[in-house]
């Protein structure tokens, strides 16, 4: 039989759209899942007909593959990773590729590189964005590793990704850089989220609108520069009726988000490396405090809230809100940029900006608008410190934060938590401030600690013994 191009192992959903991707772009797929029922159903349903061939035990799998062998495994992070390259490591030979495709964290990845580069094999660990439809359809994919692995299964992987501008897909950077970048790719994510989900609690908590007419608001928004995937989405989520009750469906879903530890990571990191990311940090504690629902419900019966006001002005608060969340967006954009800078550093990753954000243009789910300003934002400086110093990105701090502080102050006033929205607009208020509090707060350290200080009017490291009073 002849040898196929490119192996598949792991076939959950995003892993069989990512075959059948594959095989619509004319490469020969060779498939296993170690239940082997599921491959069968797999080759004997979506896959019948197509040039993809089933195999159920490694070395069979192994076997089917042109070398060097190229192998994607699209199976669950942490452990699973590792018993699956313990599956097929008895049956590779030097040079050949294995590339992890889920959401595995940085610094596994970098551990695998280094134990497998031991071996003689090739890694690659590559985010990839975009959900089930994405993988099917193209997603963007950020793949790091060596460049040799790169060049080997970089021109399946160009050719799967979506098309904007070219293919969404490039070498990120050497080692555990594509998991880093698609890590923080998923804290801009939760941000975003997180503030899109603060505009409609305003919505309908301030305004008292209903779904359907939340989703004709998102459907403006979306036809103008707030354009994107998630706002797109929001459209829908918010128009889908419930078919069982006829109503809202968005209604009828608890309030308990869930999470799978990439947001969490890029939270952790940025402590790590001492860079501040409020409005990602805000979207995991949005999530964590939506888990508490049986404490929340019975606090909401003891802690009461501000009184009713009356209806505010609706189309000011709302173009308010349009401009609110734009800008919150671009707070989430600025943080994730800083932190991969600052890793970039760090780790010695090398990475290119005016590329990651340009395959973040399709098939990835912080897919927007905004993308193409911060595109060329690095590519007239591709060392910039902050976004919000970009001079496009001036004109709509300059333009809309007064918007973003009538959102925060309106949801405030009503007893709207707005974590997201709060901590973008501290985040720009801080980042623009020549002077910050925190010298009181070295002085208290000084006090308590013997921490130190140093002097605004001279150079050095100075101590007081502070007084009493």
């Amino acid at each position: 039989m002849a040898k196929q191009e490119i192996g598949l192992a792991g076939l959950a959903v995003m892993g069989q759209n990512l075959v059948l991707n594959m095989a619509s772009k004319g490469f020969s797929v060779a498939v296993f899942n170690r239940t082997g029922s599921k491959t069968k159903d797999f080759i004997e349903g979506p896959a019948a007909g197509k040039h993809i061939v089933g195999t159920y035990e490694p070395k069979e799998f192994c076997d089917a593959l042109q070398r060097p062998r190229k192998i994607m495994i699209m199976v669950k992070a942490g452990p699973p990773v590792d018993e699956t390259l313990e599956h097929f490591l008895p049956h590779l030979d030097k040079g050949d590729l294995l590339i992890d495709g889920g959401n595995s964290f940085f610094q596994d990845t970098e551990r695998r590189v280094e134990e497998l580069a031991k071996r003689g094999i090739l890694f690659i660990g590559t985010g990839v964005s975009g959900g089930e439809e994405g993988a099917l359809k193209g997603p963007s994919i950020m793949p790091g590793g060596s460049e040799e692995a790169y060049r080997l299964v970089g021109p399946i992987l160009e050719k799967i990704a979506a098309q904007v501008d070219g293919p969404c897909c490039t070498y990120i950077g050497p080692r555990g850089a594509g998991h880093y970048v698609k890590m923080v790719h998923n804290g801009i994510e939760y941000g975003i989220m997180q503030c899109i989900a603060e505009v409609y609690d305003i919505m309908r908590s301030v305004l008292g609108m209903k779904p359907d007419e939340m989703s004709k608001v998102f459907a403006d928004w979306n036809a103008g520069d707030l354009g994107g995937y998630l706002a797109e989405i929001t459209v829908v989520n918010l128009a889908t009726k419930d078919p069982d009750t006829g109503k809202p469906l968005v209604d009828l879903i608890l309030d308990k988000a869930g999470q799978k530890g990439t947001g969490k990571w890029t939270s952790q990191n940025a402590l790590d490396l001492g860079v501040a990311v409020p409005t990602i940090d805000m979207a995991v504690e949005g999530r964590i405090l939506s888990a508490f629902k049986e404490e929340r419900v019975a606090a909401s019966k003891i802690l009461k809230g501000p009184a009713a006001n009356a209806p505010a002005d609706r189309p000011a608060l709302l173009k308010a809100l349009r401009d609110a969340l734009y800008l919150s967006m671009v707070a989430c954009y600025a943080q994730g940029f800083a932190l991969m800078r600052e890793a970039s550093k760090e780790y010695k990753y090398d990475l290119k900006f005016p590329e990651i954000a340009r395959i973040w243009k399709g098939g990835c789910i912080i897919r927007s608008q905004l993308l193409d300003p911060i595109t060329e934002a690095y590519r007239r400086k591709p060392d910039l410190a902050n976004l919000l110093v970009d001079p496009f990105f001036v004109k709509i701090v300059s333009e809309r934060t007064s918007a973003l502080r009538t959102a925060v102050c309106e949801a405030v006033r009503a007893g709207v938590p707005v974590l997201g929205l709060a901590s973008a607009l501290g985040y720009v208020d801080s980042y623009r401030a020549a002077r910050l509090p925190q010298n009181l707060t070295q002085a208290q350290r000084d006090y308590f600690g013997a921490h130190t200080y140093q002097r605004v009017d001279k150079p050095g490291t100075f101590h007081t013994q502070w007084a009493e009073y």
